[in-house]
């Protein structure tokens, strides 16, 4: 028999795995709507056309392409088949593919419902999404993201609530070391004209992108390979390596920027962000401004963010930016400015996990089981259980008729704290033994009293 296995880069989730998720999302889904974000889902599957060229190079590299139904292969040219170019096939043989992130499908039902959204338009998303990498830790081809975006207004208050969601988010899941990194697209556009590179700003953003992952020298080496003059290196490592408050950092970077434009608008309304922050009520002391923070994805125009878990063995866990004119790639008349961010779940759980932060409580299955020693307790039992049930407390009872010992092991087993235990004498009478199946405390209550006392 074949050996059964996963695809890598995907994970089953089981019943423990999925409480502790289930509480990060509903911990991030609880944020957003306080900050007045709608639900919204679209299709695993878009277009090709939707998803190619938004992405950047090296991201349109990484997509699921999905091939064609029945016979794939009819509408191929023999000649591009036998000559094994994947680029000039693929559109012959593959229309779709599953989607990279949740911000693109986002932009294409803003711009397909533009008559039916009222604007500002906030909505959140929560789906899985694909990318065809490497597996690594902390890095999947299937996984989770929390998105939350507005579009609609250029307001620079959307910047600020992204930076005090990420805060409320980490303080309700109990995250207290850590980093929320920005920089401004503008920023780097200056430091490209610095470099005399303002035809080569995306090549040199991803490279910038990759700075702590693999180190100043291998960035040279990229920079190098792609034809960036060798002798401007010593001034782009000058700005990227300088040390100080954010304060400082606009200082240094507003002496280099006396003659580019875009570098002065992307200090400035950086620095407009945290005062908003500010005028808010709130801090940024986990705010850090990082010169080398870029993100790859070519569809940022404005203030980015990447957010870092210090003492982890993970990457970044959420990320995202403004984006002036992503809708306008699918109808040259929509150019609505939005901004947005995602959390990436998988990354977030395996955080938790290894700070050891999870609440104890996010693994229960059921607040109360239901036990019963013979075949008249059984049938007492189905009656309290749906009655527990109907005032809103997690139940069940045992289905077959085995011996009380194994019951309490299964209650034991799913952490269910508490057990109603049925034998004759609790039929007659009516009073009920409830054992605290972690103290092993009994106590006899009526199924009022027990309803009661569960519920508080």
């Amino acid at each position: 028999m074949e050996k059964v296995s996963l695809p890598k880069g995907t994970r089953d989730f089981g019943p423990a795995q999925m409480a502790k998720r289930s509480y990060i999302i509903n911990s991030i889904k609880n944020v957003f709507q306080k900050y007045g974000f709608l639900p919204l889902e679209t299709p695993a599957m878009e277009n090709l056309s939707t998803l190619t060229g938004k992405y950047g190079e090296e991201g349109d590299q990484l997509l699921f392409k999905i091939l064609n139904s029945g016979d794939f292969l009819k509408a191929a040219d023999p000649r591009q088949l036998a000559n094994g170019n994947w680029k000039s096939v693929t559109p012959a043989i593959s229309e779709k593919g599953l989607r990279y992130d949740l911000t693109v499908p986002f932009a294409r039902y803003v711009v397909m419902n533009r008559h039916e959204i009222t604007f500002p338009f906030k909505r959140y998303q929560i789906q899985p999404v694909w990318r065809a990498d490497r597996p690594q830790k902390g890095r999947y081809r299937e996984f989770y993201q929390c998105d939350a975006d507005v579009v609609g207004t250029e307001s620079l208050v959307c910047e600020a609530e992204i930076i005090l969601m990420i805060q409320d988010a980490f303080t309700t899941l109990g995250i207290k070391d850590y980093s929320i990194k920005i920089n401004h697209r503008g920023v780097l556009a200056g430091i490209a004209e610095l470099l005399s590179a303002q035809t080569k700003e995306s090549s040199l953003f991803v490279a910038i992108d990759k700075l702590e992952k693999v180190g100043e020298e291998k960035v040279k080496e990229e920079l190098t390979d792609r034809g960036f003059n060798s002798a401007s290196l010593p001034l782009l490592f000058e700005i990227l390596n300088f040390k100080g408050t954010t304060a400082q950092k606009i200082d240094f970077l507003l002496s280099k920027f006396s003659s580019s434009e875009k570098g002065k608008k992307g200090l400035e309304e950086l620095s407009r962000v945290l005062t908003l922050v500010q005028n808010f009520g709130a801090t940024h002391t986990h705010v850090e401004f990082d010169l080398s923070l870029a993100r790859g994805l070519s569809y940022y125009t404005g203030c980015i963010f990447e957010v870092k878990i210090h003492n982890v063995g993970v990457g970044s866990v959420s990320g995202g930016g403004r984006y002036d004119n992503l809708t306008a790639v699918f109808d040259s008349k929509e150019k609505s400015s939005g901004v947005g961010f995602s959390f990436g779940i998988d990354r977030l759980y395996d955080a938790l996990e290894e700070l050891n932060i999870f609440p104890p409580n996010t693994t229960t299955t059921s607040s109360l089981l239901v036990t019963y020693l013979d075949d008249e307790s059984f049938h007492y039992g189905l009656k309290l259980v749906q009655n527990l049930r109907n005032q809103k407390i997690a139940s069940e009872i045992y289905p077959d008729p085995i011996k009380i010992k194994k019951q309490m092991e299964y209650a034991d087993k799913k952490k269910i704290p508490w057990v109603v235990v049925i034998g004759s004498d609790e039929v007659k009478t009516g009073m009920l033994t409830l054992k605290n199946m972690k103290t092993g405390e009994q106590s006899k209550m009526t199924e009022e009293q027990i309803i009661d006392f569960i519920k508080k």
